[in-house]
């Protein structure tokens, strides 16, 4: 697929959030939200940060997009990730009624939009989300493999400081 000049900005946005979570020592995923080409919420990963399991990028971009509308259906909104969504974020996405779902890179390991499953598109909903990937996988790719890389370092430097 073809992505627009304005699939590259917001999925650059998203990819921006990422780097914020690096940043704060977090797995790097961003997302963001947009309704009418306007970005009405975003959200990187803070689950460390918050001691918070629920708290990833997608599931904070959420919840900021439904306060910003008022509204817990965000069918006519479109979300950007860095990653592909887990199981949790993906039940979010659906139950949100989002779009369109454009991410970055594959997870092997916990991926819920076409690695191990493709819930958004399973027909036993009453919702469907058009997906499309790849979208600067690349970028996200190398984002995740040097945080990675930075923590298995730390690891061996220091075994105790990463629980």
């Amino acid at each position: 697929m073809l992505f627009s000049a304005d699939n590259l900005k917001f999925m650059r946005l998203a990819l921006r959030e990422a780097e914020r979570a690096f940043e704060s020592g977090e797995v790097p995923v961003g997302a963001v939200v947009v309704h009418n080409n306007q970005v009405i919420g975003k959200g990187y990963n803070q689950v460390e940060i918050l001691k918070d399991p629920t708290a990833h990028a997608e599931m904070i971009a959420i919840t900021a997009s439904a306060n910003h509308i008022g509204d817990w259906r965000l069918n006519e909104c479109d979300i950007y990730v860095t990653v592909e969504p887990c199981i949790m974020c993906t039940g979010a996405i659906l139950n949100a009624r989002l779009r369109n779902l454009y991410y970055a890179e594959f997870d092997p390991k916990f991926g819920a939009c076409g690695s191990l499953y493709n819930l958004p598109q399973e027909k036993k909903y009453n919702h469907t989300v058009n997906i499309y990937s790849g979208l600067c996988a690349d970028e996200s790719r190398m984002l995740l493999q040097e945080f990675f890389r930075n923590r298995r370092i730390i690891e061996k430097e220091n075994p105790q400081s990463i629980s």
